[in-house]
């Protein structure tokens, strides 16, 4: 390849690595912890929170507004002046020259327009950073801190509710992995990002849950059955309830994001958002429903549920299955209440409402305008309120924070030391030639981290073993080249035939000694435990990028500084005759 080929190829490299490290640096260095924190949670907790934000915002306006109309932005309010310049100009009003409170609240044709104004500049922050995190280098259970769980398949129980059967062999593991499933698919509700969950041998499941440290929350998270209940709809409170609130949003809700209930609303009656989820997977508000508070059905009576057809209209449908327990009661229930709406509520939210037009037995199918997603979804939340067989906690280990941020300021430490070294030893001893291996070796941990952050690799302390230990071993292909030009120097070579010799000598041997450490590695990812394989994947993208800028880009940068017609040259030592 020739020269301008290789300096183009090196830039593009340079680029792509800057692009795919951005989104870590952008989060770890430029997004407040504050934001971080919220932005963690799960869906419904961002719409809360910024429901909540957008109920104070109103009322912080408003209140302004009372007591002087001439009253000054709040600054945190001032995104709300474009959005108000917006609405002017599609009613063909003057924008005025000066804004202020008053002239701020008028610019809104309504109270709610505003609510969703500030509503939708919180929850598109946190969404954005929401995405961003799913796409950066992200820190392990070992230096973020966390809980470490180890269930195991409580066979006993699955026979005492099955006649006896307990599974064994492959049978096992299909339920094993269907509970995976289903505790998986209560990420979102519990609101942590990104937990691993796994088999673990032939009868455990190892659940590490980064950033969490409260025992109790996680087995609630791993070992609840979900809060699935069915009740009873009022649909005249339902209908003013809606009349006063769907016009008003901001008196809907308080500053924590919760639904107000109304005073009107009788003892023993609930008000329940009935949420429609968009294109974003973000649930938004259809209307309110008011419930009555007694559960006819909770989800301890659901054995499962699955996506069919519903045979009259061809449109997706959930049926599920209760118990001989559940199938009574609810047969009872439906059966002295046909014409009316019950509603299916999952952790206080109302997932489904349907008319009851037949009593209904064991198996109850939520029919209406589901698409094939939704429908998946919604048999999913349902399934999430058991699980196919039984678990049990075997062991259950915290790991703080502090541990984690020592592990993390010592590896930067041990990191920065080891680098800072080896520029030092290979300056010291080739001079002006160690400069470009040392530029070299820091493209090559610019390249191992964007390859990891592009792969969304969890950083772990065995990982970051296998990178300070790939930096050094990183500068040996250079070591070995040096030497051999160093040799052909001394058999009589010029300069640019030296060099030249001495990286087309020297490949097979760098490629040798590199490419049966990537089979170790291999090896390593193959049979290892969760920890060796973290160093055997850092290790084997180090060996790869260590070859790219050893071989070509040190064979590049010399290429740039000896000329074959001798006038210039790279110094190889210090000392006058090696030069």
């Amino acid at each position: 390849m020739k020269k301008t080929g290789r300096v183009l190829l090196v830039l593009l490299v340079l680029v792509v690595a800057a692009l795919l490290l951005y989104p870590t640096i952008k989060w770890y260095c430029f997004i407040p912890e504050s934001t971080k924190e919220a932005a963690a949670g799960s869906n419904e907790n961002i719409r809360d929170y910024s429901r909540g934000q957008a109920s104070r915002g109103v009322r912080t306006l408003t209140s302004l507004l009372k007591s002087d109309q001439d009253s000054a932005i709040p600054e945190e309010y001032g995104f709300l002046i474009p959005v108000a310049e917006d609405y002017l100009k599609e009613d063909g009003k003057e924008i005025p020259d000066e804004w202020n409170v008053y002239a701020l609240l008028s610019a809104f044709p309504t109270e709610s327009s505003l609510f969703e104004s500030i509503e939708s500049h919180y929850r598109d922050d946190l969404l954005e950073a929401k995405k961003l995190s799913g796409n950066v280098l992200q820190l392990g259970l070992d230096l973020r801190g966390g809980m470490s769980v180890v269930l195991e398949a409580d066979t006993a129980s699955y026979a005492s509710l099955h006649d006896g059967e307990v599974p064994t062999g492959a049978e096992l593991t299909s339920m094993l992995e269907s509970d995976i499933d289903i505790l998986t698919s209560r990420i979102d509700q519990f609101g942590v990002t990104e937990p691993d969950i796994r088999l673990q041998g032939s009868d455990q499941i190892l659940v590490e849950v980064p950033g969490e440290t409260d025992p109790e929350r996680v087995d609630s998270f791993l070992m609840g059955r979900g809060s699935l209940t069915f009740n009873l709809v009022d649909t005249s409170l339902t209908e003013r309830v809606n009349n006063d609130y769907l016009r008003n949003l901001s008196r809907a809700f308080d500053e924590d994001g919760n639904v107000v209930t109304p005073g009107y609303i009788p003892s023993g009656y609930t008000v329940a958002g009935y949420y429609t989820e968009d294109e974003y997977g973000i649930d938004e508000l259809e209307q309110f429903v008011v419930i009555d508070s007694t559960e006819v059905l909770d989800g301890t009576h659901l054995t499962s549920a699955e996506v069919e057809r519903d045979p009259r209209s061809g449109r997706p449908a959930v049926t599920f299955h209760l118990d001989s327990e559940g199938a009574d009661i609810f047969y009872d229930f439906t059966s002295a209440h046909i014409g009316k709406q019950l509603a299916v509520v999952m952790d206080g939210r109302v997932k489904s409402v349907a008319t009851i037009n037949d009593a209904i037995s064991g198996d109850v199918q939520l029919s209406g305008s589901f698409t094939d997603e939704e429908a998946q979804s919604l048999a999913v939340v349902l399934q999430t309120s058991s699980l196919p067989i039984p678990l049990t906690v075997v062991s259950e280990q915290g790991v703080g924070a502090t541990l984690g941020n020592d592990s993390v300021s010592m590896a930067i430490k041990a990191i920065t030391l080891g680098f800072a070294l080896v520029i030092l030893c290979m300056i010291i001893y080739y001079s002006a030639a160690g400069v470009i291996a040392d530029i070299a070796l820091l493209l090559n941990l610019v390249m191992m981290v964007a390859v990891l952050s592009a792969l969304h690799f969890t950083l772990t302390l065995s990982s970051i073993a296998g990178l300070v230990l790939t930096l050094g071993m990183a500068i040996d292909a250079n070591v070995i080249i040096y030497e051999r030009i160093k040799e052909e120097k001394k058999a009589g070579m010029t300069d640019y035939e030296a060099v030249k010799a001495g990286f087309d000598r020297a490949f097979w041997t760098i490629m040798d000694s590199n490419v049966t450490t990537i089979i170790a590695a291999v090896i390593l990812l193959i049979f290892g435990s969760s920890t060796v394989k973290g160093f055997a994947n850092t290790l084997a993208i180090g060996v790869v990028c260590s070859l790219f800028t050893s071989l070509f880009v040190s064979h590049l940068l010399f290429d740039f500084f000896v000329t074959e017609d001798g006038r210039r040259s790279v110094w190889l030592s210090w000392r006058r005759h090696e030069r």
